[in-house]
């Protein structure tokens, strides 16, 4: 389908031709944005996950910090947020909930266009094609007798159609790549809520009942 590429058949295809490239080119940025959010979000998040649950598991609270420190993922988030929750006496898991909300409201930013194009560029491409087809009919009124001219008009006009579908398709495989990370995502910094939570539970309560 590389003959879509070229500048002849990009003008034959009409005016919605614009507003579909328009909406490729939105695709390629989201995907672009995406990509570096998600490679910043959870470079080391795993290894950080399992050092964080060993660590609880110890009850070794003091190597959190440490192990969090200069990390720029989201696990590193939410084991800071939890002990500057804990160091200043305020609610842990309410303080991770908020934290928790926030990372999943930045990892499913975007996202929701992705979806929108996904059915709007085939309703675009065949909004261009009825409207080429329309112009052919008139062109076929005025040139009677002459049947290559509806057809080939015809034929143009599905040049729209054809580009809406493969920008769909486009936008379709970015949504569902990023919506597979963004769950893998997810999952792992509920794991990680969990294991703090529980974590701190049991080395606070045997604190309280060690004094």
């Amino acid at each position: 389908m590389f003959f879509l590429t070229s500048a002849e058949l990009f003008e034959k295809g009409g005016p919605m031709m614009y507003l579909l490239l328009l909406c490729s080119l939105t695709v390629a940025a989201i995907a672009i944005d995406r990509f570096m959010l998600y490679r910043r979000a959870s470079q080391g998040a795993r290894a950080l996950e399992a050092e964080v649950s060993k660590s609880l598991r110890g009850r070794k609270v003091n190597e959190l910090a440490p192990a969090a420190e200069g990390q720029d993922n989201m696990v590193a988030y939410l084991v800071r947020t939890a002990l500057d929750a804990r160091a200043a006496g305020e609610d842990v898991p309410m303080a991770l909930d908020a934290a928790y909300g926030e990372a999943a409201m930045l990892l499913r930013a975007r996202l929701n266009y992705l979806s929108m194009i996904v059915t709007m560029a085939p309703l675009m491409g065949l909004l261009g094609t009825i409207s080429g087809m329309i112009e052919s009919f008139s062109i076929f009124n005025l040139q009677a007798g002459q049947p290559m001219a509806i057809t080939g008009g015809i034929g143009e006009a599905l040049i729209a159609t054809a580009t809406g579908l493969l920008v769909a398709i486009f936008s379709l495989v970015v949504h569902t790549y990023f919506a597979q990370r963004m769950d893998v995502m997810l999952t792992l910094l509920e794991k990680t809520m969990n294991t703090l939570q529980a974590g701190f539970a049991v080395v606070d309560g045997g604190n309280r009942h060690a004094s």
